[in-house]
């Protein structure tokens, strides 16, 4: 800093002020001593940052890495990484393994101030981890909703449109017998969905059927065989909803072993965040979950939080993009 100042004619203290963004030092004084910076090659010691202000400058993302998309990781690192470009803040990926103590990984973040906020997905309708936040007081958004009449900030996909949507149009093409393999009940996107094609089934007065055997974490090895003995029978299903693209790879798997041919004697509607289907023929319905905008909503999110912006007001549901 001192070098700086002696090359700008600033004195430190206004320099320091400078490079950390002060609104109150003059935008064209930020602009020279940033440049000057530059110039020196100058880089903030994010340790001693830390030590001074109690701010680490990083979002702790907890993701679980065996998930129903494919890329999944990718997209959302690089929309939360577009929204935090330019804001000091980096992203470090925290694993969130399934059946294990998924409180214990929060807690630890908040208390060894491992980031400035954190972001987790997977939620439950009473999850441990957003009432310990919120006691906290600590900086998060989760990627889904809970049922807590405490608001939270939260981004989520409206499953339980995808689900009824889904179901309508297996229903247009003239299919009777629906089936739709779910997320393990603990989720709340579990619910959403069951919800959504529960209800436009019994509207149309037929029934989708949710097996209780496999779910959305079930191998994709169990799940193909599991489909192939379902698809044996004689009252097989003629639809099937494919809630990510793994599942619904697995379907179509299970369909070709069967003989069966999609589009025939079978549909598939399935949801997708990836172009993979675009590759795949016979073609399926699908619709989009973009989840490199739900990871820049809920960078945008979390910023905002940190601002301390109305939580009630920090709400986001994004709608299936409809492809058929």
């Amino acid at each position: 800093m001192r070098t700086i100042a002696a090359e700008t004619g600033l004195a430190v203290t206004t320099v320091s002020r400078a490079l950390a963004e002060d609104p109150h030092i003059k935008a064209a004084t930020r602009a020279l001593v940033r440049a000057a910076a530059d110039r020196q090659g100058y880089v903030p010691d994010r340790a001693a940052q830390r030590l001074r202000t109690g701010r680490t400058r990083v979002v702790q993302l907890l993701l679980n890495l065996d998930h129903e998309f494919l890329g999944v990781t990718h997209e959302l690192i690089g929309g939360l990484s577009e929204a935090l470009a330019g804001t000091g803040y980096s992203v470090t990926i925290f694993p969130d393994l399934i059946g294990e103590d998924r409180l214990a990984r929060v807690r630890r973040i908040v208390e060894t101030r491992l980031g400035d906020g954190v972001i987790f997905n997977r939620t439950e309708p009473f999850d441990p981890r957003v009432r310990y936040l919120l006691e906290q007081g600590f900086p998060f958004v989760s990627h889904g909703r809970t049922e807590f009449t405490t608001p939270h900030p939260w981004v989520d996909f409206d499953n339980e449109a995808f689900a009824r949507i889904a179901v309508e149009r297996l229903i247009a093409k003239g299919r009777k017998r629906l089936l739709m393999i779910l997320p393990p009940a603990n989720f709340s996107f579990a619910q959403h969905l069951r919800w959504g094609a529960v209800a436009a089934a019994k509207g149309a007065g037929i029934i989708c059927e949710i097996p209780e055997a496999i779910t959305l974490d079930t191998s994709e090895r169990e799940t193909i065989a599991w489909l192939r003995h379902r698809l044996s029978q004689p009252d097989r299903p003629d639809g099937i909803i494919g809630v990510g693209e793994v599942a619904a790879m697995a379907a179509l798997a299970a369909i070709s072993d069967c003989g069966l041919t999609p589009g025939d004697q079978i549909d598939v509607v399935a949801k997708r965040a990836s172009a993979i289907f675009d590759l795949m023929r016979p073609r399926i319905d699908t619709m989009v979950e973009d989840l490199r905008l739900a990871g820049r909503t809920m960078g945008e999110t979390l910023l905002r939080t940190m601002a301390g912006e109305d939580v009630s007001q920090l709400q986001v549901l994004h709608q299936p993009l409809i492809e058929f």
